[in-house]
C-alpha cells in the first residue's frame, strides 16, 4: 500500500472534507490518502506574512509525515509553500500542486494559462512559474476574485465563475489548457462536476489536486524501486553536508527536540 499525506496548508480543518471527497475517486485502489491540516497558524495564506508563518509549520508537518512513514506528501496549496525547503529536509517525495500541474500541462496542450483565486495571488504565481522555468508557454495568469474563506460557503458559484474565466482565457489568450491555480477553487470545481452542476462540453482544465496526488503516487513508486534519486549536489543539497552540527541545531529548533549530528 502507498501512503500519501495531502497537507491542507490552513490552520483549520474546514477544507479537509472538500479535498477528500473530490480526490478519493481518482486514487489507485492500493493508495491510502490521509488529508491533514496545520495547527496553531493562520487560517489562510493569502498574504505574505501569514504565508511565511505557514511555511514553517509546513516544514514541521513534513518532518512529522516522514517520521510517520508516509511514502509521499502533497503541499496542498498552489503557492507550493515551503516546497524547496521541504525537499532539502527529506528524501520522502514532496509535491507542489502548481509545479506538478505545469510540468504535466504539455501532454494536455502546448500552451497553458493559470486561473487562480484572487488578484493578490497573480504576481506570486507568476514568480513561481519563472522559478520553475515554465514561463515560456504560459499565456496568462488571471483570477476569479474569490477568497478561500468565502468559497466553501458557495462552491457552486465558485465553480461557475472558474469555468467562465477558464473559457475566456482559452479564447482570449489562445491558451490550449488551463491550470486551476488554487487547490480550493479546483476542489469546488470538481465537486460541481461530480454533481452534474456544470453545463457544456468538458473543458481542458487541469485539477492541481489530482495532478499532485498522481505525481506523489508516481514518485513513491519510483522511490520504492530505487529510482527516485533526488540530487544533493547543489539546489537540494542538505545542510548536514556542509555543517552537521549547525544542521542538527536547526533541526532541533524546527522539531522542538534535541537532535545530535
Amino acid at each position: 500500500m502507498t501512503r500519501i499525506c495531502f497537507l491542507n496548508t490552513f490552520g483549520t480543518d474546514k477544507y479537509d472534507e472538500l479535498i477528500r471527497t473530490t480526490l478519493t475517486p481518482y486514487l489507485r485502489s492500493e493508495t491510502q490518502l490521509d488529508i491533514t491540516h496545520l495547527e496553531g497558524c493562520p487560517r489562510n495564506l493569502d498574504y505574505f506574512v501569514p504565508k511565511h508563518l505557514v511555511e514553517t509549520e509546513v516544514l514541521r508537518a513534513v518532518l512529522q509525515a516522514d517520521g510517520d512513514g508516509y511514502d509521499g506528501l502533497v503541499i496542498g496549496c498552489c503557492y507550493d509553500p515551503g516546497l524547496t525547503a521541504a525537499r532539502e529536509l527529506t528524501d520522502m517525495p514532496v509535491v507542489g500542486p502548481l509545479e506538478a500541474s505545469v510540468a504535466l500541462s504539455r501532454p494536455f496542450g502546448h500552451r497553458y494559462s493559470v486561473v487562480t483565486d484572487h488578484w493578490k495571488a497573480v504576481p506570486e504565481l507568476e514568480d513561481r512559474l519563472r522559478v520553475y522555468g515554465a514561463e515560456a508557454n504560459c499565456r496568462s495568469v488571471t483570477a476569479i476574485d474569490w477568497y478561500v474563506d468565502d468559497m466553501v460557503q458557495d462552491f457552486a458559484a465558485v465553480a461557475r465563475d472558474a469555468r467562465t474565466r477558464c473559457l475566456e482565457v482559452l479564447d482570449r489568450d489562445r491558451a490550449e489548457v488551463v491550470v486551476l491555480g488554487c487547490t480550493i477553487v479546483a476542489a469546488c470545481y470538481e465537486k460541481a462536476l461530480m454533481q452534474g452542476m456544470l453545463q457544456g462540453e468538458p473543458a481542458p482544465i487541469i485539477n492541481p489536486n489530482v495532478m499532485a496526488v498522481k505525481t506523489a503516487e508516481l514518485l513513491a513508486d519510483l522511490r520504492a524501486v530505487g529510482q527516485y534519486r533526488i540530487s544533493r549536489r547543489a539546489y537540494y543539497q542538505q545542510h548536514a553536508a556542509h555543517d552537521p552540527v549547525e544542521a542538527a541545531e536547526v533541526l532541533g529548533m524546527l522539531s522542538g527536540e534535541e537532535v545530535t549530528p
